[in-house]
């Protein structure tokens, strides 16, 4: 710990800093020229604090202008979905974070050969060390660039701005304990150099939740303040940074509403994660979001807009490009047996012809979509004269780049599924579960709102379909038999379903609802099991721990130096329970029944 530091928890662990009294300020000021680590506490936000405008002001000054902490937290916000080193999101960081690891094990994308430049990645379960830190190294550079500003004292001065940075990182903290489990959360919250001290996934979510409250609190609080307070705090989040909402930039924000429903949407989805393990608490947690107001408009969404933001969508290079995605077989074979909107517009047929080693036949360019199957054994060749396998189906770049197609925080879709799932259980939701569900389906679509489109084409029909499509998918290539859809639901809500059935239905939409966000795409098939699946080929290119026929649970730490694996052994394994393997479950992954 740098000199000073000290002193200046003491400070910042006071309950609010009284900014009326401008010697704490000046003594604030000549101890902020000794260090620029500071130690505060994150959790306490003094939104009852009566600032001044002459403090406000030079806080804003201050952590703005002397430490650039606004442009950092900008980046902080890039990081989680796809950024690096204060960029907006592109295709290296993303396919990092997302497509060497999650959006294979939800089934999305197959990787359709093996090697790159900074490792192999051989099948789906394959373990790799130059992988596995992608996922979980975003939330590290993310933290690393919300912590400074979370915990400079004077960022008290300005709460609403604190809150909105800590909103920011409990969603990075909630994905990285959905991702692997136990980190060193508490510690990271204190802005330690040098964390030791794993905690439990228990012990972060509490930890978010509670944080989450506080947040609702300051920002609900921000209508009673100030004209002068008001212009400068919304000046900021116009101006300088946090617009992870376009359509309050469109209206003219003046004030919190969208945030303190991001909020709120995320404790309701942390709330039925947990509904296995603590079923009492999710409904309490549940229905206290609902009561407080959830994402219920287009305009209520969060994440970053490439309408904003000018950037393009990842997995368009990542694919067609780069040549290093796929679709998967068992989106393939989901998207036809609904006969989904997507499979007419959002993913290619063949992109050229495949022959068939076995039988001489040839699939012709643009006949199908065809997804390879998840854990088949890839090959070399990022290029179709090498490797046949590149001509299966991808993501339209066309579309997405001309419906500016957002990468959500969350979306409103995902919402009302979680309140159609929550009323299936008893819970009070605001509604019918046949309503949120049905208006989840309608709102499912991956383009920005203000872009238009073809989704709104289908989704009528779509949505009275009793039954699913009868559909085997067959593999132009030749590996394995043909593989009949494990899809045996409808679209269309029948009150006369069991509550399994009923709940089925509800995962399979909000999994194509949530695309791409394949962390909380997984997170929710391994609380459910939904959507079905075909099972993951060649489990044993994994660590060794899952069995054939179930999925990976967790993605393992795999400490590549002897600090981090001591950690690892002292507290990781303790705080997770389980060994550091694949099949290790999550506090909340419990084997028991959804009902």
């Amino acid at each position: 710990m740098l000199a000073g530091s000290l002193f200046f928890a003491s400070i910042a662990t006071q309950s609010c800093l009284d900014y009326d009294d401008p010697g704490d300020e000046a003594n604030l000021n000549m101890i902020q020229t000794e260090t620029t680590h500071y130690v505060g506490n994150v959790d306490s936000i003094p939104y009852l604090n009566q600032p001044t405008e002459e403090g406000v002001k030079a806080a804003i000054d201050t952590l703005k202008n002397k430490y650039g902490y606004f442009g950092q937290c900008l980046s902080g916000i890039y990081m989680m979905r796809g950024g690096k080193e204060g960029q907006m999101p592109a295709a290296h960081a993303y396919q990092r974070q997302y497509s060497l690891g999650p959006d294979l094990y939800a089934q999305y994308f197959t990787v359709p050969h093996k090697d790159f430049m900074y490792g192999t990645l051989t099948s789906t379960y394959n373990v790799s060390a130059e992988f596995n830190g992608g996922p979980l190294g975003a939330y590290t550079s993310a933290k690393n660039a919300f912590m400074p500003m979370l915990n400079h004292p004077l960022v008290d001065s300005i709460p609403e701005i604190k809150a909105i940075t800590l909103l920011y990182y409990c969603l990075t903290a909630q994905e990285q304990a959905d991702l692997a489990g136990p980190f060193t959360y508490l510690e990271d919250k204190k802005n330690s150099e040098e964390p030791e001290e794993y905690n439990d996934v228990k012990t972060i979510y509490y930890g978010i939740v509670d944080n989450l409250n506080t947040i609702v609190a300051c920002l609900k609080h921000f209508e009673t303040r100030p004209d002068w307070y008001k212009e400068q705090i919304l000046g900021i989040i116009i101006n300088d940074f946090y617009f992870t909402t376009g359509y309050d930039l469109l209206a003219g924000i003046t004030d919190f509403d969208s945030y303190i429903r991001f909020a709120n949407s995320l404790k309701l989805r942390m709330a039925m994660h947990i509904v296995k393990i603590e079923p009492e608490t999710a409904k309490k947690w549940a229905e206290e979001a609902v009561a407080d107001g959830v994402i219920e408009d287009t305009f209520h969404q969060h994440g970053v807009f490439p309408m904003i933001n000018s950037f393009n969508f990842p997995l368009a290079d990542i694919a067609n490009a780069w040549g290093d995605l796929r679709l998967c077989a068992s989106f393939e074979s989901l998207l036809m047996s609904l006969d989904h909107p997507y499979s007419k517009y959002l993913f290619t047929n063949n992109i050229n012809d495949i022959p068939n080693a076995k039988t001489g036949e040839v699939l012709p360019t643009d006949t199908r979509l065809c997804g390879i199957r998840a854990g088949v054994l890839v090959g070399d060749g990022q290029t179709y004269a090498l490797n046949k396998r590149q001509a299966y189906s991808t993501i339209s770049t066309e579309v997405v780049a001309s419906k500016f197609c957002p990468l959500y925080f969350v979306k409103w879709s995902e919402v009302d599924f979680l309140r159609a799932e929550g009323e299936l259980r008893g819970w009070d939701m605001g509604g019918t579960a046949q309503f949120f569900y049905e208006r989840g389906i309608e709102n499912a679509y991956l383009e920005d709102p203000m872009s238009g489109s073809e989704y709104s084409n289908y989704v009528y029909d779509y949505m009275q379909q009793d039954k699913p499509v009868d559909y085997i998918s067959i593999d132009p290539i030749g590996d394995g038999d043909p593989w009949a859809s494990v899809t045996k639901i409808g679209v269309r809500w029948n009150e006369g379903d069991d509550d399994e059935t009923k709940l089925e239905k509800i995962i399979t939409q909000k999994y194509l609802a949530l695309f791409p966000l394949s962390t909380e795409a997984w997170t929710e098939m391994r609380r459910t099991g939904y959507p079905k699946m075909f099972p993951v080929l060649n489990t044993d290119d994994g660590d060794g721990s899952i069995e054939q026929g179930d999925m990976i649970r967790r993605i393992p730490w795999v400490p590549t130096d002897p600090v981090a694996a001591n950690m690892v052994e002292a507290s990781g394994i303790p705080a997770l329970g389980g060994p550091d393997e694949q099949a290790t479950r999550l506090w909340w992954d419990v084997d028991v029944p959804n009902f």
